[in-house]
């Protein structure tokens, strides 16, 4: 008859193993059908599959649901449906908290079992689709309203970090976004103050490049010519110097301007890397060492009282961490088009590049937590190993449990791999003069082999701002 310790490790492993197959699956991969029909342009589908995935529909999942729903319902012209689960995006943002459960479920599993909490560029996407939904709907005061919350976004990327230098902490697109609407509501000073906010980020940047980004010159033409408009000649001539630019006055267009909006490509998705750290007992207490000779620190604000181990007890961690896979778009250039003007669109927005940069600026961070997490496993497994025990069969199903708990902490390790991954990879944006009443535009794509993709659409005139936004998802 097979002992009950025996029994019990069997149990275990074979659950391992279920764990094992299910953990090299990423999270892209779990909803493949979702990703695939958002990529081929067939949007009706992808709103089915969504609403058939059963990990969108997890709690912990929650945020990501409500991002592709209003993602997608945008794609389809659904503003209001649109705006509805954007709404509840920004709600849920707002008020989720890490709860003591939640926390648990992060340290004892993994984090793909917390609550989705969203990256910071994804919050302020959730801005630029809301603006876009409200100005198609005719909704300038809502727009408004999004556009001013822009700001308070922005606030609260200023607040987060302490030292501002090369991190996340403005962003200039959404600055530009906000002077647009601002100016489409002839509001023109507040328009300036936000031009200005969007220049002066890309100037205090170094190289005076925000994440792979140089400053457009549609925007250097707008900090100009409202601060013109406002009567900010001492602004004006700022400008001109810090801008290496004469201001230019030109005659508004009969019929306002058009501004299109590129979305190219689809943003990065998150896969899982593996990397070896050991533990090291120090003066000052115990931290990571991997193979390189790099150091992490423990985390502090994971429960472990390791006064009775050793270093040579808790060594060799494997331990998961998320990396960006990118995908690189098709085309790399677009021209608008009208009858009497063309314009090459300028990279505005880089999520690639923001995406993977972020990361990077908070390995350390996580790093820590994903190993104190490990340790945590690790020392309940040499607690119940190394008690000294006379009975044979206690011992045994001490020795059974250590096992399983080593074999748990080796298959339950997995990265977190989900993201916000219908965004698109980058976002060019272009502004050109609109003469009255009908006007047909061209959108012209090319790949690096010169190949052409044309988009035809047509605008009316009004003497306003005109926007548009369209997506090419190869």
């Amino acid at each position: 008859m097979v002992q009950a310790p025996a029994k019990y490790l069997c149990l275990v492993i074979f659950s391992a193993l279920l764990l094992l197959t299910s953990s090299c699956t990423t999270y892209h991969e779990q909803i493949k059908n979702y990703y695939s029909s958002i990529s081929e342009g067939d949007y009706a589908k992808a709103n089915i599959e969504l609403e058939k995935s059963k990990l969108l529909q997890k709690t912990r999942n929650r945020l990501l649901y409500l991002l592709e729903k209003g993602r997608t319902t945008h794609a389809l012209a659904q503003y209001d449906t649109s705006n509805h689960y954007f709404n509840l995006a920004d709600k849920y943002i707002e008020e989720v908290r890490t709860d003591a459960g939640d926390a648990l479920a992060g340290t004892l599993v993994n984090p793909m079992m917390q609550k989705y909490k969203g990256e910071d560029f994804e919050k302020i996407m959730i801005h630029y689709y809301k603006a876009l939904n409200y100005l198609y709907l005719g909704k300038s005061e809502e727009a408004i309203v999004e556009a001013r919350r822009i700001t308070l976004q922005n606030q609260q990327l200023n607040d987060k970090f302490n030292d501002k230098n090369n991190r996340y902490s403005k962003d200039p697109f959404s600055f530009m976004l906000q002077g647009l609407i601002y100016e489409s509501a002839a509001d023109i000073n507040n328009a300036f103050i936000a031009y200005r906010n969007a220049a002066e980020a890309y100037l205090n940047s170094e190289n005076q490049e925000y994440y792979g980004i140089k400053m457009p010159e549609q925007l250097k033409k707008d900090v100009l010519r409202t601060a013109s408009q406002n009567g900010f000649n001492d602004e004006v001539g700022r400008f001109e110097k810090l801008l290496n630019m004469k201001y230019e006055v030109h005659k508004d267009a009969e019929g306002g301007s058009l501004v299109v909006f590129w979305e190219n490509g689809l943003a990065p998705v998150k896969e899982q890397q593996d990397f070896f750290f050991s533990l090291t007992k120090g003066t000052s207490g115990f931290y990571f060492v991997d193979m390189n000779g790099n150091n992490i620190p423990f985390d502090s604000g994971v429960s472990f009282n390791a006064d009775h181990l050793e270093a040579a007890d808790l060594n060799n961690f494997r331990v998961a961490f998320p990396r960006y896979a990118p995908r690189p778009p098709l085309f790399k250039i677009a021209t608008i088009q009208t009858k009497q003007d063309s314009v090459v669109a300028e990279k505005a927005e880089d999520i690639n590049e923001l995406a993977i940069s972020t990361l990077k600026q908070r390995f350390v961070k996580e790093a820590s937590l994903a190993l104190s997490r490990m340790a945590v496993k690790k020392a309940a497994q040499m607690v119940i190993k190394g008690k000294d025990d006379d009975n044979k069969k206690n011992k045994e199903l001490r020795e059974g449990i250590a096992a399983a708990i080593d074999l748990y902490s080796l298959f339950s390790e997995k990265a977190d791999t989900r993201n916000w991954q219908t965004l698109p990879s980058s976002i060019y944006y272009a502004r050109i003069p609109l003469q009255k009443g009908k006007n047909d535009v061209k959108i012209f794509l090319r790949d690096a082999h010169g190949k052409e993709e044309i988009k035809n659409f047509s605008v009316e005139g009004t003497g306003k701002i005109t926007f548009y936004n369209y997506a090419s998802l190869k």
